[in-house]
């Protein structure tokens, strides 16, 4: 087990505390609405010691959208491993991944602005991490069990990520964004089924 020592112990709390302030304020203000100096003092730090953890506002923003992605996963995974049938377990995780993205700062700084700020690859990049986490391991798992019969996890884990985060871009400005949440659930699940041996 490593021990920080105190000091790593403070410049990672400062560093927390800065991407705290500055989910908070992306998340009301926007990405450009929001200031370097406006972020600093929210987390009660001096613009230096934003600056010693972060090159820039963008590499800030980069490490919210992160943190944010991250939170999200650790959602979706404590309600999947709610279930035991591990085809259940993936519908509740598909459901759980929309609802997170009903949430207003995650809808704003994840869907909304995170391409536009950091570019469509970077947001791809962030993205294709949690989808390894979020689709790769429990499809993988599924197709172990028998389950399902997939010549290439790996595409379909990208191809079913890439339908799950258009159907998030769709819920920001859909007139009611449950019922496209559920109808995006069933399309993505019957899609599915057609791997199911079982």
């Amino acid at each position: 087990m490593m021990f920080l020592s105190r000091r790593d112990e403070q410049s990672n709390a400062t560093r927390d505390a800065l991407i705290t302030a500055a989910t908070e304020l992306f998340g009301s203000d926007g990405y450009h609405g929001t200031g370097v100096e406006e972020i600093a003092r929210a987390a009660r730090v001096t613009r230096g010691a934003l600056y010693h953890h972060f090159d820039d506002k963008r590499s800030l923003f980069d490490a919210v959208v992160v943190a944010l992605q991250t939170e999200v996963a650790v959602f979706v995974e404590s309600k999947a491993r709610q279930q035991d049938d591990k085809w259940i377990r993936m519908r509740v995780g598909f459901n759980a991944y929309l609802e997170a993205c009903l949430n207003p700062a995650f809808q704003r700084l994840v869907i909304r602005e995170s391409p536009v700020v950091l570019g469509v690859t970077r947001f791809k990049e962030i993205d294709a991490e949690n989808a390894r986490r979020l689709l790769v391991v429990p499809l993988t798992d599924l197709n172990n069990a028998g389950v399902l019969d997939v010549p290439d996890i790996y595409v379909l884990a990208h191809l079913m990520s890439a339908m799950m985060r258009e159907a998030a871009m769709l819920m920001d400005h859909a007139d009611d964004p449950v019922r496209l949440r559920k109808n995006s659930i069933d399309i993505v699940v019957r899609l599915l089924e057609g791997y199911r041996q079982v």
